[in-house]
């Protein structure tokens, strides 16, 4: 999943974007709010951290510039601002929820999680697939709902972007979007190399592959895995 970050402070811009890369999530961060709509108007993000106070467009512009041009984003502010009025005017504008700073990261992960699956359209944390289960919030993968598949962090990320659109194909663009942000090489082969891994994992018949358009990963599966 691909996260936009919009904060002016360093450390806490910093501190953030290395907590959401651990936390397998695809962070891109900008610095104040010109940039902010640029982003947005060239990148598809699931969700924006939106803090209020920044140069160029101030928080609030851009989020009536989102609103505006109708995109059904999640929008999370986080900003110093803890006056009940301003927690208003930022909700009644299309904030989706307002975190005050200082906050503590667990609930804030939380609380992202709480919008994506809102806005998927989903009530918990488990994505399931066939036989196969993604706990979102414990970053397990588990197959029967018991045996547990150890993934790295982007094969965990490869896998939720399969499992939230399942049986429909995906292009190597759409897949290497959701896995990597602004500035990160990406292999040639790296989404075919972490496909391959995935089936070695899960079964070789898992995701399938539609030649010229891309993979997809598929509703039917055995207790095995195997579709």
């Amino acid at each position: 999943m691909r996260v936009l970050l919009v904060e002016d402070d360093l450390m806490i811009g910093e501190t953030l974007t290395e907590a959401l890369q651990d936390e397998a999530y695809t962070a891109d961060w900008v610095k104040d709010g010109k940039h902010a709509i640029l982003a947005i108007e060239t990148q598809a993000y699931d969700l924006i951290l939106l803090d209020l106070g920044l140069p160029e467009i101030d928080g609030m512009g851009v989020l009536k510039t989102i609103r505006n041009s109708k995109l059904e984003t999640p929008v999370l502010i986080l900003t110093a601002r803890d006056a009940l009025n301003d927690r208003i005017k930022g909700l009644d504008a299309g904030a989706d929820d307002y975190v005050i700073k200082p906050f503590e990261l667990g609930e804030l992960l939380a609380r992202m999680r709480v919008l994506i699956r809102r806005s998927q359209g989903k009530a918990e944390n488990l994505l399931t697939v066939g036989n196969l289960s993604l706990d979102t919030a414990n970053k397990r993968v588990m197959l029967s709902g018991k045996t547990v598949i150890d993934v790295t962090a982007k094969e965990f990320m490869l896998l939720t972007t399969f499992m939230l659109s399942p049986d429909k194909v995906l292009s190597k663009n759409q897949l290497e979007d959701s896995l990597y942000g602004w500035g990160m090489e990406v292999e040639s082969n790296a989404i075919e190399f972490l496909i391959y891994n995935l089936r070695k994992k899960l079964g070789h018949q898992t995701i399938k592959n539609v030649r010229g358009l891309g993979w997809y990963i598929t509703q039917q599966m055995d207790d095995e895995g195997h579709a």
